[in-house]
């Protein structure tokens, strides 16, 4: 790291479980984003600065005046622009010396599969089931462990699907594809905006944590907010043996 550096994440390098080896392991990382709106806004911004070495982010829609409620990575003045131009320059603004892509479409199979395999982590931010279910697919094939967040309401959700451990489930395990709930969007529920900055940051946390190799994630657990009393629901989650997306891979 350049002296620039030393002192950008210096208040990182004072933390013991961090220090310089795992700052320079945070500016080595490669993060693959899905979706740069209500948590890929925080998870981008928090991610920069934090000094990612490489930021890759997904997202093919453009900024509309709705999203500024809570999308805070975007701005009025960039109402129109593609939400991934947007929240690469506001990641930029902050740390311009960073490597933001920005991958305006919407990504096939194919596509998802080589830029799942080319991230040391990845943080879903989509607001749709099949998109967390063809993600979580590439993760488990390319054994990247996988932060995913949802909000909808005043009701939020995270975790941490990381099949690199025999014993961890994947969001399949919990969530199988042939389940597939009514959908809900914000344009028709309504969402709590700071909902999704509590759940983004967490998820930026999540990731950190993972690629510095500190604390423990949250691998086998859900975590639940009910945002309306701030009250946090922790459950259990287990591998399922017959999961139609990892059941191949090996067992403990």
């Amino acid at each position: 790291m350049t002296d620039d550096d030393l002192l950008r994440y210096s208040r990182h390098i004072l933390l013991d479980e961090i220090g310089i080896e795992g700052q320079q392991r945070i500016r080595d990382a490669r993060a693959l984003v899905i979706g740069a709106g209500g948590l890929g806004s925080p998870v981008a911004l928090y991610l920069g600065s934090a000094g990612i070495g490489r930021l890759t982010l997904v997202d093919d829609d453009v900024v509309d005046l709705t999203n500024l409620q809570r999308q805070i990575a975007h701005t009025h003045d960039r109402i129109d622009q593609l939400k991934v131009e947007s929240a690469r320059a506001a990641v930029l603004a902050i740390a311009p010396d960073l490597d933001v892509v920005a991958i305006a479409r919407r990504v096939d199979a194919a596509a998802l599969s080589g830029l799942v395999a080319d991230a040391d982590v990845v943080l879903d931010c989509s607001d749709n089931f099949a998109t967390r279910q063809a993600v979580n697919a590439a993760c488990v094939a390319a054994r990247v462990p996988l932060v995913a967040g949802a909000a909808i309401s005043f009701d939020g959700q995270l975790s941490v699907w990381d099949t690199r451990d025999p014993e961890s489930p994947c969001y399949a395990c919990v969530f199988p594809p042939a389940s597939a709930p009514p959908e809900v969007r914000c344009a028709t529920m309504g969402v709590f905006a700071p909902l999704v900055g509590i759940v983004g940051s967490m998820q930026a946390a999540e990731a950190l944590k993972l690629v510095a190799g500190i604390g423990t994630s949250l691998a086998g657990r859900l975590q639940m907010l009910d945002a309306r009393d701030m009250g946090w629901t922790t459950i259990r989650v287990a591998r399922d043996l017959a999961c139609p997306v990892c059941a191949s891979r090996p067992r403990a």
